[in-house]
């Protein structure tokens, strides 16, 4: 039988995911032996790593999940929640509500379909700052209301999902006993984390356009930034044929980048996260 559903280089990611809860548990595990700054130093790295994993192995998985196996499905799902600190389950319902929108603008009664969405919190039809998006979006998430909603149509999931908080939390308590020091430290560097995620979602969007499918994201091109993040660049690519394969994401910019050069899609020279200093520019500038 065929374990993975898509490609055998699924195993890129999902080797990811293993050495990411391996390097989270022994940032505990080791912490006594290591100098401060060192584990500050190791903080930082677990930060991005956070968002790391949260658009690149975790995002990828939701699209095109690895396994054909169903029970392989959801083991993969928890351990990415422990790894990243949040139910896999519900963010997955939270990104796919992502797509229905598309980061839309409010509508005429001040809401907006992408909880995501940059304009969400926005004034006056802008979108909301980018200090604003990144720093408290962590606390915006209402899990009651997350379960409750994938409880309509997929109750065993929204059970998992829990199940895979309580999981977390359980993690969490373990390693409290064992160094409730180690655990206070890190804590500044998982919310550090979860900013950098936010942070590479608003450069995903902003100056996207809402109306045009093929321009609903922001692309970038840096070989490096797509290299690490399994094809997180190709973000407008990736918003027009959500269900492409993160191993030929590139190929399908290849087929419409002329396309993309009319309806004017945006794009950056850095990766997402560092889409403050990137210089704007129209993508027969970046291919």
């Amino acid at each position: 039988m065929r374990i993975f559903a898509h490609s055998r280089m699924d195993c890129i990611p999902l080797l990811a995911a293993m050495a990411h809860l391996a390097f989270d548990i022994w940032l505990i595990a080791g912490f006594n032996d290591r100098p401060l700054w060192v584990s500050a130093l190791l903080g930082c790295v677990h930060a991005v790593s956070i968002s790391w994993n949260i658009n690149g192995v975790s995002h990828n998985f939701i699209h095109t999940p690895y396994f054909r196996p169903r029970w392989m499905l959801y083991g993969f799902s928890l351990l990415e929640s422990l790894a990243i600190g949040f139910s896999q389950t519900y963010y997955h319902w939270v990104h796919m509500r992502h797509h229905a929108g598309n980061s839309d603008r409010k509508n005429a009664d001040g809401d907006t379909i992408d909880w995501l969405s940059i304009y969400r919190h926005g004034k006056n039809g802008n979108p909301e700052s980018v200090w604003g998006y990144t720093f408290l979006s962590f606390f915006r998430d209402d899990m009651g209301d997350i379960h409750a909603a994938i409880a309509k149509r997929r109750p065993f999931d929204a059970r998992w999902g829990r199940f895979e908080l309580w999981a977390f939390i359980g993690m969490v308590i373990v390693a409290l006993a064992y160094n409730w020091k180690a655990v206070l430290f890190f804590v500044p560097f998982y919310y550090l984390g979860n900013c950098l995620s936010s942070l590479n979602g608003y450069y995903e969007h902003l100056h996207s356009n809402p109306d045009k499918p093929i321009a609903w994201g922001v692309s970038s091109y840096n070989r490096f930034y797509n290299w690490l993040w399994f094809g997180n660049g190709y973000h407008g690519e990736h918003h027009y044929r959500p269900s492409c394969h993160w191993t030929k994401i590139r190929q399908l910019h290849d087929r419409i980048s002329g396309e993309q050069l009319r309806e004017g899609v945006h794009v950056i020279g850095t990766c997402h996260a560092l889409g403050f200093m990137a210089k704007s520019n129209r993508i027969k500038a970046a291919v």
